[in-house]
């Protein structure tokens, strides 16, 4: 038989081996969220269109960050918010049971967690499978919802429409969820499409789809992004103007732009120089 002694140490030294690995596990994961974008940030974000915000993490040459599994339920719909983040897995006995239960099951944590400047980005294990439909979505027509983004699909089409607020996915259906998958985390980093979702990230949405701006990087992005669409207003304007194949000004690489090029000399015309743009070459600011 074990001492009374010889259990203590024992028992000491199993908590103290946990320790150590909990808190290595913790510190590996990093922190979810990238950063905090202000509401004005996110005002002047959402007035980009969404290949704009597309241009601008491509020039600053970060991987694509457009969710091609998710496209809006309606012609009306776009949205723009920090992304809450839900993760689906498959589904599997112990899981359902390890599960919280009923409202505080993590789909239910993270609805709470939305509201008008918020979009709600769920992960899903199938672009086929159901992550919800209109008794559960009814809460976030109760919230006043930003938007809601999936690379799965949704159920009660006609309803989640009626409900108001802007949905993009990857198709509707009239498959049961719980079947197949299950809500695990809420506020974790995700994959949606391939593409890594951090909460807080800004999500803006229109009827070209869904991108991803990271929230470290979102004042940058939309200074490249903002500067682009001002220049290709204007491109589009001489054009119309004076008909022409747009390969004398179009396309153009954001911070690489010469001076003395025909584009360089068309936007001197408008009052945009390296003085006061970060998008000629030697300007960049990124």
């Amino acid at each position: 038989m074990i001492s009374s002694a010889l259990r203590k140490v024992a028992t000491t030294a199993s908590r103290s081996s946990a320790v150590p690995s909990v808190a290595r596990r913790t510190m590996a994961m990093g922190p979810a969220s990238g950063g905090e974008i202000s509401d004005e940030l996110l005002a002047k974000l959402g007035s980009l269109s969404t290949q704009a915000l597309v241009d601008g993490l491509w020039v600053m040459g970060w991987p694509s960050a457009q969710i091609d599994g998710a496209r809006p339920l309606h012609s009306s719909h776009k949205c723009v918010g920090r992304a809450v983040t839900l993760n689906f897995v498959p589904a599997r006995p112990d899981i359902a049971q390890d599960k919280p239960a009923g409202g505080e099951s993590p789909e239910y944590e993270a609805f709470e967690k939305c509201g008008p400047n918020e979009v709600l980005v769920m992960s899903s294990v199938g672009p086929w499978e159901s992550v919800g439909g209109d008794i559960k979505f009814l809460r976030l027509k109760q919230r006043e919802i930003g938007g809601l983004v999936t690379d799965g699909s949704v159920r009660d089409t006609d309803e989640i429409i009626n409900y108001g607020f802007p949905c993009f996915s990857y198709s509707t259906t009239a498959r049961q969820g719980p079947a197949a998958m299950q809500p695990w985390e809420c506020n974790g980093v995700v994959s949606v499409s391939g593409v890594t979702v951090r909460p807080g990230d800004a999500i803006v949405g229109d009827q070209d789809g869904v991108v991803v701006v990271p929230a470290k990087v979102a004042e940058t992005v939309y200074s490249i992004a903002h500067g682009r669409e001002v220049i290709e207003d204007l491109v589009k304007e001489e054009l119309v103007k004076n008909p022409g194949p747009p390969g004398k000004f179009y396309p153009f690489m954001s911070g690489k732009i010469k001076v003395e090029s025909p584009l360089g000399q068309l936007l001197a015309s408008k009052g945009i120089t390296p003085e006061n743009s970060n998008q000629f070459e030697g300007s960049a600011d990124w």
